[in-house]
């Protein structure tokens, strides 16, 4: 993707009186002219049609500037826009493995379902109220895999697709962020997979992980309404370790904690020798694998 398919993605869902521009009347295609853009931008409608059109490849900082501040991106969308123009290089292919002290404090937050993710959204070192939340998916080792290809997320997801346009977002995101041996592979495989996958990732809708709230329907204990928190794992290729809560004193929280119980006892369960759904443990650095677990964490 380049940064002339991006500004015409932003251009095409701007609309023009919510930032201050007079009606012109009916348009034959939705969202900005390039003249008004450059209006907004400072820049001619000429240098601003080469951009798009990628005839003008360096543009400076202070153009990017100008266009994040007249296009109204803010956040993720304008680190997006700096990252397409080559302000920020890519960072390396992630590590394979959590690193072991990681690993082990996934494993000790017991009241929380925790995971990390990758740049990619593979799962990688679920603890067990993890693997409990997520029981009843296929074996699947990958959030975007999950979400587009298991039959189990249209009713896992109260909001499917709000969940499903948030993965997306989140892999647009991250797809300045990886080098393209790394990412683009991945978005092929998954577009010819999933119509609905493909049709987002066209959107070119931009949004990192950082907290929201998500509801689903557990087939063991019901309804939950979980908050999330997004942390970066430092030096490294955009990893993110997945903190699942739910507010304390609701209903929520006490599925939660009946969920809990039964990760527990699964856990004593395979300590004990006993057969048990979730019947191996998972290495701490790989991904969910049908062998390690029946269920596969997702956000």
């Amino acid at each position: 993707m380049s940064l002339g398919e991006y500004l015409r993605s932003v251009r095409s869902r701007l609309d023009p009186v919510i930032l201050g521009l007079p009606s012109t009347g009916a348009r034959r295609v939705p969202g900005l002219r390039r003249e008004e853009v450059a209006v907004l931008t400072g820049l001619s409608a000429d240098y601003y049609t080469r951009l798009e059109q990628r005839r003008e490849k360096n543009p400076s900082a202070q153009v990017i500037e100008a266009l994040a501040r007249g296009l109204d991106l803010r956040g993720d969308e304008r680190d997006h826009l700096f990252r397409q123009a080559g302000f920020q290089e890519p960072v390396s292919a992630a590590r394979e493995n959590v690193r072991p002290e990681l690993a082990r404090l996934l494993g000790r937050w017991q009241d929380q379902a925790a995971f990390v993710i990758t740049g990619t959204l593979d799962v990688l070192a679920p603890n067990a109220l993890a693997r409990a939340l997520f029981d009843g998916f296929a074996a699947q080792d990958n959030l975007a895999r999950m979400l587009f290809l298991d039959p189990a997320a249209r009713s896992f997801y109260a909001d499917w697709d709000r969940a499903a346009e948030s993965v997306v977002a989140t892999l647009r995101h991250n797809s300045t962020r990886l080098p393209a041996f790394a990412m683009d592979p991945f978005v092929q495989n998954m577009s010819e997979a999933s119509e609905e996958f493909r049709a987002l990732w066209l959107q070119q809708r931009v949004q990192g992980k950082t907290h929201e709230t998500k509801r689903f329907r557990h087939r063991q204990v019901g309804d939950l309404a979980l908050g999330y928190q997004a942390l970066d794992v430092p030096d490294s290729a955009c990893w993110q370790v997945i903190l699942y809560d739910a507010e304390p004193g609701t209903a929520s929280a006490e599925a939660f904690a009946l969920l809990r119980a039964s990760a527990q006892l699964r856990v004593e369960g395979q300590w004990h020798g006993a057969t048990a759904p979730l019947d191996q443990k998972p290495d701490a650095g790989s991904p969910i694998r049908a062998e390690d677990s029946g269920a596969a964490a997702r956000d």
